[in-house]
């Protein structure tokens, strides 16, 4: 992976404020309206550590994304079917992202469900999903199965984000064979560091031998308190660690997180003016800036 420069940038002269990554603060602007959709610029949130924030930045992005009047596809690919259940979204009902790569015959279009949120669909997924790897492991081409089924729909959707389960295994590699690009949201504790190498590692190796055009969008800084000292070291060795591929945009940590998840809503549903909700648009704007979607 090519390397981009290392550390943060030094405060300007002027009295600009300084972010949370050391950086000066930017207002990134309102997306403008798409007078078309499509095909789709495809991102898997992927970290093999568990519990650092896939599943709300998955939600919560895409809903972003879709009120700024993007047409957006989530594809739920935990066997734990968090994603769909975030947004109130049945998994033991109908065809699921499941269906579709045992099944090439199935057409897309059945799994695909309308959320509560205007311009957000979802494939859903649930337990099945978890034998998945043994069914396809003896398949030819067993890696690029997600992409075959994402394609069918490409042109329909300007957005397809991809919720990545918690491991490396043969399921996050077809998501990471079928992306154009990745986001690895990473808690701002240190145990969610040690990883990251591995990760990266995977992601030079699909580059390589599977996808070469694969980038990495950025490292999401989440769970983010600036009250501790612990989370301003981590989020320090994170902008020392990877400079610029860090985003801008960093997400706290609040309990109005799990709370939309129980009513099943993302929480610029939930709490529009919660500082949370105000993050993901925000990080829905950093990614229209950075070019990183359209």
């Amino acid at each position: 992976m090519t390397q981009k420069a290392k550390g943060a940038k030094k405060a300007p002269a002027d009295d600009t404020p300084i972010g949370p990554t050391g950086r000066p603060y930017q207002g990134f602007p309102t997306p403008p309206k798409l007078d078309s959709h499509g095909p789709a610029r495809i991102i898997a949130l992927c970290n093999q550590k568990g519990g650092v924030g896939k599943t709300t930045t998955t939600i919560n992005l895409a809903a972003a994304l879709a009120s700024y009047g993007r047409k957006v596809l989530a594809v739920d690919f935990d066997p734990q079917g968090a994603l769909s259940a975030g947004l109130g979204i049945p998994t033991h009902e109908g065809t699921t992202i499941y269906d579709l790569l045992l099944d090439s015959k199935r057409d897309v279009h059945e799994a695909i469900v309308s959320s509560r949120v205007d311009g957000l669909d979802v494939i859903p997924a649930n337990i099945d999903l978890s034998a998945a790897e043994v069914h396809l492991v003896n398949e030819v081409a067993r890696e690029m199965i997600l992409a075959r089924v994402l394609r069918k729909v490409s042109a329909d959707y300007d957005v397809i984000l991809i919720d990545c389960q918690p491991s490396l295994g043969l399921l996050t590699v077809n998501a990471l064979t079928a992306s154009h690009g990745v986001i690895i949201p990473l808690e701002c504790e240190f145990f969610a560091l040690r990883g990251v190498a591995l990760l990266i590692e995977t992601i030079d190796k699909v580059r390589d031998r599977l996808n070469p055009s694969i980038e990495l969008d950025g490292v999401l800084a989440t769970m983010y308190d600036s009250r501790t000292l612990h989370s301003r070291e981590v989020l320090e060795r994170v902008v020392d660690a990877f400079g610029d591929d860090v985003l801008e945009t960093v997400i706290g940590r609040t309990v109005k997180f799990p709370d939309a998840s129980v009513a099943g809503v993302p929480i610029i549903s939930f709490a529009p003016e919660h500082p949370a909700a105000q993050a993901y648009l925000r990080l829905a704007r950093e990614l229209v800036a950075r070019g990183d979607v359209a």
